[in-house]
């Protein structure tokens, strides 16, 4: 990603296969992170899961065709992974891919004219101004409630695999280098904390996070719900929708490392074709294929 772009070291400066060699030296501190945690835990904002488990019936309801999203720091990586989920384990073929990456967390809606986009479009479109962070969303199957809580279940396992263990104090994301409320570890269902889907998330903390409801953050202000060690804000992503991204961050190679051009290439030209990845109206960055791309959409 173009450093000028980001003034903050990471992949906001860092951008290659080099970085992985350096990632233990970048580690977020737990201590430090701790302390944000104890720091958030004080506010009156802050509240757990209900203990109350809801009926089976309400989740049967309320999971097929659901739209939910996942965040954990850089998109990039994450969406790859839940593609994989959707074709190895729940054998969607790449016609029924669903994942895409994009923008969400925040309570501001869109920008001034209409668009939430990454660092190099207008400041008042800047998705971290906006209060949004870094998702993956993906689509639970409506073919039956069996199907879609087994998707449901399917990228929690996924999403909860995407941390690791910080003897003493808990779970921390692979790439904690990118850091701030922009790559805020976050989960979005509809209804939020009170959604029947939240059962399944439940059962799939393994390593118990905290979980904490969200409200969202404010656009251009300080934000209230920041990048917590070893938790997770839950959204009801009915209020707090996703926003794609733009067609250059989809079916992305990894920070760091490449996937095979069999998904950054001819996946990424079928989601294009059938409508999946759009034009957003946001800055493209126009990378060596982008023309290629470009050409599908007309």
């Amino acid at each position: 990603r173009p450093e000028a772009a980001r003034p903050r070291a990471s992949r906001r400066a860092v951008f290659g296969a080099a970085f992985a060699a350096t990632l233990s030296s970048l580690l977020v501190s737990p201590a430090r992170a701790l302390d944000a945690e104890e720091a958030f835990e004080a506010s009156a904002a802050a509240r757990s899961l209900p203990s109350a488990t809801p009926a089976l019936g309400d989740l049967a309801a309320a999971a097929p065709g659901a739209e939910v999203y996942f965040g954990n720091g850089c998109f990039w990586g994450r969406q790859h992974e839940f593609v994989q989920t959707e074709r190895e384990q729940l054998g969607r073929s790449n016609d029924q891919v669903s994942s895409l990456v994009g923008y969400a967390g925040g309570f501001s809606a869109k920008g001034k004219d209409g668009k939430v986009c990454y660092y190099y479009g207008s400041p008042d479109t800047v998705y971290e101004r906006l209060g949004h962070g870094e998702v993956v969303r993906t689509v639970l199957s409506d073919s039956s409630p069996e199907q879609a809580q087994k998707d449901l279940r399917a990228f929690a396992k996924t999403y909860f695999a995407n941390f690791k263990k910080i003897r003493g104090f808990g779970m921390q994301r692979l790439d904690p280098q990118d850091a701030g409320a922009g790559y805020r570890n976050m989960i979005g269902v509809p209804g939020g904390m009170s959604s029947p889907l939240m059962r399944i998330i439940e059962e799939e903390n393994v390593n118990g996070m905290k979980l904490l409801e969200g409200a969202g953050n404010a656009p251009n202000v300080k934000p209230n719900e920041d990048d917590v060690f070893n938790a997770i804000w839950v959204y009801d992503s009915d209020a707090l929708p996703f926003y794609a991204a733009e067609m250059y961050h989809q079916f992305h190679d990894g920070l760091g490392y490449r996937f095979p051009e069999e998904y950054t290439v001819e996946l990424k030209k079928n989601a294009i074709k059938r409508g999946l990845v759009k034009d957003t109206g946001c800055p493209e960055m126009r990378e060596r294929r982008f023309a290629e791309f470009e050409s599908i959409t007309g």
